[in-house]
């Protein structure tokens, strides 16, 4: 399938800003299932963009303006063409040991409703047990916007019982850990056939599975992710799988400034032959 992905980040401020930094991890990977046909970042600063592999293999871009501003657009675009893998995950560069997503983060540090949740999961194999387990978080949280932030941790997000596929990912990867399996979070684009722009891009988890490898578990849809679905980064959690992180911007003479964030994600599929031409 050949997916066309416009994913625009726009931060607006109230006061003007005279300095920005900014790492971008808004480059999809090539790997096995998915192939980067055409892609383009256009940002402030990105002439003079510093190129680098973060340490979980995410192609990262270090951008800065010291230019007085207002407001900060980034767009990554293009087109991407994938196939099927039945969630199964190979050929990405593979820089951090596997036991790094055994580690606790903030988002992640189960409680003991987590631990409790993890225990009931069940299966022939842990295969099995894992998609148990993406069965019983998708029934314990709802798919509810408004009710979490990027902030809330995966413990307060199986209290409240509502959230978005961030909170779902944050929840199953807690639950994972606790079994002693890695898992991590992955940033990316789902070809959701809904009319218009997303409100965000799509968010979903990876653990790694004895004699298969990573394979990844969108528990928001309770699907392994197939051909509709692009990667773009992962880390431990939201935070270090970000695809835009940075500085509050410096303003002038002052020393607080408001910010607001917008985001606009535009996923459709593409004819093929439009790639050729």
């Amino acid at each position: 399938m050949l997916i066309s992905i416009s994913h625009t980040t726009r931060y607006l401020y109230d006061k003007p800003a005279r300095y920005a930094i900014q790492t971008l991890r808004l480059t999809p990977p090539n790997f096995v299932g998915q192939t980067v046909r055409e892609w383009n970042i256009a940002a402030p600063g990105m002439d003079k963009a510093v190129h680098f592999t973060d340490g979980f293999g995410n192609a990262a871009a270090l951008i800065s303006t010291a230019q007085t501003h207002t407001e900060i657009e980034i767009t990554g675009k293009g087109l991407v063409e994938t196939t099927d893998c039945a969630g199964v995950v190979s050929g990405l560069a593979e820089l951090a040991p596997t036991c790094i997503y055994l580690r606790k983060t903030p988002a992640t540090t189960p409680d003991a409703a987590i631990t409790a949740l993890a225990a009931n999961a069940t299966g022939a194999d842990q295969l099995a047990l894992l998609h148990d387990l993406m069965r019983i978080i998708r029934e314990r949280v709802a798919f509810e916007t408004g009710t979490t932030t990027q902030l809330t941790a995966a413990s307060e997000v199986l209290a409240i019982g509502k959230g978005v596929c961030q909170d779902h990912a944050h929840v199953f990867i807690s639950a994972a850990r606790t079994l002693d399996i890695p898992a991590r979070y992955v940033n990316g684009y789902f070809l959701s056939g809904a009319e218009g722009p997303e409100p965000a891009h799509h968010a979903w988890a990876e653990a790694k599975v004895e004699h298969l490898g990573w394979v990844g578990f969108d528990i928001a849809n309770r699907i392994c992710p197939d051909d509709r679905y692009v990667r773009l980064a992962t880390g431990l959690d939201a935070t270090s799988a970000s695809p835009i992180r940075g500085s509050r911007p410096v303003p002038l003479g002052t020393s607080h400034v408001n910010e607001r964030l917008d985001v606009i994600v535009e996923v459709h599929q593409q004819q093929q032959q439009s790639v050729q031409q």
